[in-house]
């Protein structure tokens, strides 16, 4: 089963149009949207080219693709103009090959780490840095990154999981971008 993992887009639709392109070549078997979709938060300031009914709309197109979890900017307002359910704190997916424990990252992160077995891989977003590695606990955490709104000089990422190895690539080419 191939996974393609997407965060915080808050209200961009030429990001999330880039990602699509992605998604077209890599023809994932679900895209899973970690949260922040569509309102922009009152820290990130207004983002260029900020559309959420776009954003919205974009989203529903492909809504049977689409697998959802809330974001701490995600309100019940949202729910209204997405055609996915996209409140849940939590989401598990289990594959041949992979437990995954996907969430936004502000409940469930690093410091936080869910009550799941060794193995699994806790799959976050919310702080807009890519990042993979093995925590104390015997769980692998992987963050995509934004598509919108990177920090620390990342450049926009998504992840991918081909059924076998996660990579963080990069929004503009997808290029790998980690592991390095």
């Amino acid at each position: 089963m191939k996974l393609l993992f997407f965060s915080d887009v808050h209200g961009v639709p030429s990001t999330l149009e880039r990602l699509f392109e992605h998604a077209d070549e890599l023809k994932p078997d679900l895209m899973v949207l970690l949260g922040d979709a569509l309102y922009h938060g009152p820290r990130n300031g207004v983002p260029g080219w900020y559309d959420p009914q776009k954003v919205a709309d974009l989203l529903n197109s492909r809504r049977e693709q689409v697998l959802a979890v809330r974001g701490n900017c995600d309100a019940d307002v949202d729910q209204f103009l997405l055609k996915f359910p996209i409140m849940a704190d939590f989401s598990e997916i289990l594959t041949d090959s992979a437990r995954f424990f996907v969430t936004h990252g502000h409940l469930w992160n690093a410091a936080h780490v869910p009550p799941v077995p060794q193995g699994t891989i806790l799959v976050h977003g919310h702080t807009h840095i890519p990042e993979i590695r093995l925590l104390p606990e015997g769980v692998t955490l992987f963050n995509p990154g934004s598509i919108s709104l990177p920090k620390r000089n990342f450049p926009p990422s998504f992840g991918f999981f081909d059924g076998t190895d996660l990579t963080v690539r990069r929004l503009e080419d997808g290029a790998v971008l980690l592991p390095d």
